[in-house]
């Protein structure tokens, strides 16, 4: 399991530092015509690191989960306090994931043209949820790896 803590570590590093970068570029760049500059360049290639950052996250999440004997008592009534706290850390990452999804969708649909108001808003309030609901995924990953 060594390995995969640790590049599950680097992916999360990745994923929220990105989210980061993101959502402060988002609350900086407020004139439209430098974010019409920023976006459509920074956009794509922020998309795929990111895209790759979370399947890598999955991936070794899963094997985490297995390799810990963890997936059975996920699927069971078990009341243990680190399977009630994955429980939740994966509610949260099952969330983030929908986000994550209509984010990518309206952001690679609209990338260098006039979003609607609509899609702007959806497109902001997926960004910052995602952001919020990454703190609270790295709380529980603490959480849950102090108890292991």
């Amino acid at each position: 399991m060594g390995l995969f803590i640790h590049i599950h570590l680097i992916a999360a590093i990745a994923w929220i530092g990105g989210s980061i970068f993101m959502f402060i570029l988002g609350i900086t760049l407020l004139d439209k015509e430098k974010q019409q500059q920023v976006y459509p360049v920074i956009g794509p290639i922020f998309g795929y690191f990111e895209l790759v950052s979370i399947v890598v996250l999955l991936l070794t999440g899963t094997v985490m989960i297995v390799d810990n004997g963890l997936y059975h008592m996920l699927l069971t009534h078990d009341d243990n306090i680190i399977v009630q706290e994955l429980r939740k850390k994966l509610i949260i990452v099952a969330v983030i994931i929908v986000a994550t999804i209509v984010h990518f969708f309206i952001a690679f649909r609209t990338n260098g043209k006039e979003r609607t108001k609509i899609q702007n808003i959806l497109s902001r309030g997926t960004s910052l949820l995602i952001f919020f609901l990454n703190l609270f995924v790295l709380h529980y990953a603490i959480m849950i790896r102090a108890m292991l």
